[in-house]
């Protein structure tokens, strides 16, 4: 299985501090950002890896990443959004050359998580894997694709909806997901959302109508980084991490 990270977009919630890099490269603790999904992926035995990027500082990414031999990544390729607001399945969308008819693993470039994911790379075959999370926080909650579990079977996934006003359950879908070669396929089926975006969430939502998607609950610290608070959160969280390996 190869891997892909997504790093693009302009991070405007985070201006003014990526004003001066891109979000992704903004340190969390000791490393750049970008470093902790390539550890996830890396840890879990993948070790071809694709970074898509954009906006004003994609440039960046090569200085800081070099070939990824020092970060345990064997083969090392970047490719570039043109248009950093057309979501996350657009963004995806140009990995396909790279997946060449494979599964995938895909993860955004601003997600940090200690979870172990071997065994579930290893037994993935087909379909759709999303990695689910609980939030209690109902503020968080409406910045992500939520889980709606279907009414007569709670451990059945019904939808995802995107940044919902009134969410239907503390579930989110965590950036992290395995894919296999029929991604690309719905991807082209999708149209933009009301934001004028590729919504990964109807991505998923086509695997739910063909029956082919299934979930697992993310163990473990899990956090975006795409707010202040979740970024310092982050920070927090591994700063303690590390100073307890010492």
């Amino acid at each position: 299985m190869k891997g892909v990270i997504l790093a693009g977009g302009l991070g405007t919630r985070l201006y003014p501090l990526t004003y001066a890099t891109n979000k992704h490269l903004l340190p969390v603790y000791d490393k750049p950002m970008i470093f902790y999904p390539i550890a996830t992926l890396v840890n879990s035995g993948i070790t071809e890896i694709l970074v898509v990027v954009s906006g004003p500082h994609a440039g960046h990414f090569i200085r800081v990443l070099k070939n990824g031999k020092e970060l345990g990544v064997k083969h090392l390729e970047f490719a570039y959004q043109e248009k950093p607001d057309g979501g996350i399945a657009d963004a995806l969308s140009l990995s396909e050359d790279f997946a060449d008819n494979g599964n995938i693993a895909v993860i955004l470039g601003d997600n940090t998580t200690d979870m172990d994911l071997k065994s579930a790379v290893k037994s993935f075959q087909k379909g759709a894997l999303l990695f689910i999370k609980k939030i209690d926080d109902p503020h968080q909650l409406k910045r992500f694709g939520v889980v709606v579990f279907d009414a007569k079977d709670p451990k059945k996934i019904a939808a995802i909806e995107e940044k919902p006003k009134i969410p239907k359950s503390n579930y989110v879908a965590t950036g992290l997901y395995l894919y296999d070669a029929k991604v690309f396929d719905y991807i082209r089926s999708c149209k933009p959302s009301w934001r004028n975006e590729l919504e990964i969430s109807d991505v998923n939502n086509q695997y739910i109508k063909d029956v082919s998607l299934s979930w697992t609950e993310l163990t473990g610290f899990w956090s975006d980084c795409g707010t202040f608070e979740t970024l310092f959160q982050a920070n927090k969280y591994w700063a303690k991490k590390e100073v307890g390996r010492v």
